[in-house]
């Protein structure tokens, strides 16, 4: 039986990611976002199926560190780059409402007694779409 060769992951700086995010701040009311400390990363050769995911920077390690709490907002482009424009604007917005409003480098889960994140990103993603085109 012949091995399959796994293919490694790479991860690289996503500059576009960042400009959409910040477009997407501009337009929408997230003022507890700071778009300064959110960082953002396309990766190739990831397994998972996401088209993107949100990592947390856990208290401990701002602690220990001494450092302001932080997000990382990683891409896979495997899936992700194949959506279309708005698509993409609506995966980010989903991401973005992972982030509690306290900003503490947690996150949130999906569902919650008083929200569901899923809606709550449609929502949003209806209302940024109507900012941009007016």
């Amino acid at each position: 039986m012949a091995k399959l060769k796994s293919q490694r992951l790479e991860w690289e700086k996503a500059e576009d990611i960042t400009h959409s995010l910040r477009e997407i701040l501009l337009k929408l009311d997230l003022p507890h976002i700071d778009p300064y400390r959110i960082f953002c990363f396309r990766t190739q050769g990831s397994k998972s199926r996401s088209y993107a995911r949100i990592w947390s920077f856990p208290k401990i390690f701002q602690t220990a560190l001494n450092i302001k709490p932080a997000y990382v907002i990683e891409v896979l482009s495997r899936h992700f780059d194949k959506l279309d424009h708005d698509s993409k604007k609506k995966v980010l917005i989903h991401e973005l409402l992972h982030i509690p409003k306290n900003f503490s480098g947690a996150l949130l889960p999906h569902r919650s007694r008083s929200r569901h994140l899923g809606k709550l990103a449609d929502k949003l993603f209806k209302e940024y779409k109507k900012i941009s085109n007016s």
